[in-house]
């Protein structure tokens, strides 16, 4: 028994040896560590201003980000700046909204440049009916700046919100 738990304890000191090793600073992995938590930490802070009212994560956008709707939704295509997409998609929905659309992140997943965040959303229509829907979103960092996204969404309640209530004029 107690070969048994030197062995076992030898083990365990090597697994933890090994792990040290794999994140020490200057390894590979360790960057690569650095570079996921960095990732996911600027798309928190930003999915978290959104949530305050501070800031969004579309703040985050590279000018020339390319941001994907994927799927059948009115909207779905490929925006080839961070301009063409707050013009066509962003700024007509917060138009179409009386209270702003408010996130409740889930889960972030987050991997080297990848930071994968999955929440639902919730606000007020125009028409005063509430708009609710769950969203993940790949999204590609470059420089702390997202240069690509994949958003992933119930197209079926984004329609009608879409067909169902116009954008307010502006001002």
């Amino acid at each position: 028994m107690a070969k048994m738990i030197k062995t076992a304890a030898a083990a365990f000191a090597a697994t933890i040896a090994a792990c040290t090793l794999v994140l020490a600073p200057g390894h590979a992995n360790a960057q690569q560590a650095s570079e996921t938590e960095r990732n996911r930490a600027l798309v928190a802070r930003g999915m978290e201003a959104w949530a305050d009212g501070t800031g969004s994560p579309y703040d985050l956008l590279a000018d020339d980000a390319r941001w994907t709707i994927t799927g059948n939704a009115l909207a779905a295509k490929t925006y080839p700046s961070k301009e063409a997409f707050l013009a066509e998609v962003i700024r007509p929905f917060n138009a179409r909204m009386r209270d702003r659309l408010i996130p409740s992140v889930h889960r972030y997943y987050a991997e080297g440049d990848t930071v994968i965040v999955h929440f639902d959303a919730r606000g007020t229509a125009r028409d005063g009916k509430p708009y609710v829907n769950s969203y993940a979103w790949i999204l590609r960092m470059h420089d702390g700046k997202i240069v690509e996204a994949h958003a992933f969404f119930d197209a079926i309640a984004f329609d009608d919100l879409w067909k169902r209530v116009s954008p307010a004029p502006r001002p």
